[in-house]
């Protein structure tokens, strides 16, 4: 269920509303390309700015629409572990089958803060708990101690690293069992070089194909066949992640590609037009449009 390639799915709006139509259309897309799981409303898909209702219908229709064809990983994270629990609840009662839980946000726990955050979540609700570690959108991330208490705990099963440091991918590799997926596309490989066994994708909104047949080689041990693949998909991944703030580029890329429309909700807003001619050209050259 946590390993291979794993779409971190955009939200898609219409007119300030939630587009449901074109999200029905985006799991068909990946589906058809054979994605391994899919991970509604974490980062990509603007779960800051979605209200609880619309959260948990998000979740809800991702569900419908997969139909149990692969897992779906529902967002459920907050810095309030109450409403986390609420949202984890929720997911599990319309039949996901695990949740992401990112770092408490803005609040800044301590180290045992963030223990026993996690530790509440996955006691009160019994779904498995992947972790969400990225200090860079937090203000503050877990420490490889956490990690390993944190393995210890029944249901927290696997790890997504953003720290986009290879040394704390090695040493949670080396300390515990918990199945470890990067949270950046770039860094897919190399973090599998040392224990990873995928992604949670954003790259793979748009060529969730390629992302697949990367992972597929990774988990196959033909780290050879992967790199060829790391090399097409470096360029794509890395502009997507700098280019502006995640899902901003992922959605000026899909507008492109008339995948869904470029609606971001404030205070995220669409990609500058001074940047649009060359994240065009970069998906010329890959081939997307």
């Amino acid at each position: 269920m946590f390993t291979g390639a794993m779409v971190a799915l955009v939200t898609p709006f219409q007119d300030g509303e939630i587009d449901f139509q074109t999200l029905d259309e985006l799991i068909d897309f990946q589906l058809e390309n054979s994605i391994d799981a899919i991970v509604p409303v974490g980062t990509t898909g603007e779960c800051p700015t979605l209200s609880h209702d619309e959260h948990k219908k998000v979740v809800e229709r991702v569900v419908k629409a997969v139909g149990g064809e692969v897992p779906v990983i529902a967002g459920a994270g907050s810095n309030s572990t109450a409403e986390a629990i609420e949202l984890t609840a929720f997911a599990k009662k319309v039949g996901a089958d695990a949740t992401l839980q990112v770092g408490p946000y803005y609040n800044k726990p301590t180290q045992e803060g963030f223990y026993q955050h996690f530790k509440a979540i996955a006691e009160e609700v019994d779904l498995p708990v992947v972790l969400y570690n990225i200090p860079g959108r937090c203000g503050a991330g877990l420490t490889a101690d956490t990690v390993v208490r944190l393995a210890e705990v029944e249901n927290i099963v696997a790890i997504k690293e953003a720290t986009g440091k290879l040394d704390m991918a090695s040493e949670i590799a080396t300390r515990c069992d918990l199945t470890i997926v990067s949270g950046d596309d770039s860094l897919t490989l190399p973090i599998a070089s040392v224990g990873g066994k995928g992604v949670i994708s954003v790259v793979a909104n748009i060529a969730p194909g390629d992302v697949k047949a990367m992972t597929d080689l990774i988990l196959e041990g033909d780290f050879v066949s992967a790199r060829k693949w790391h090399n097409k998909l470096f360029a794509l991944s890395r502009n997507l992640l700098s280019m502006a703030t995640n899902p901003i580029p992922i959605k000026a890329a899909m507008s492109m590609m008339n995948l869904a429309s470029e609606e971001l909700r404030l205070p995220m807003t669409i990609m500058d037009e001074s940047k649009k001619a060359a994240l065009k050209q970069i998906l010329k050259d890959y081939g997307l449009v």
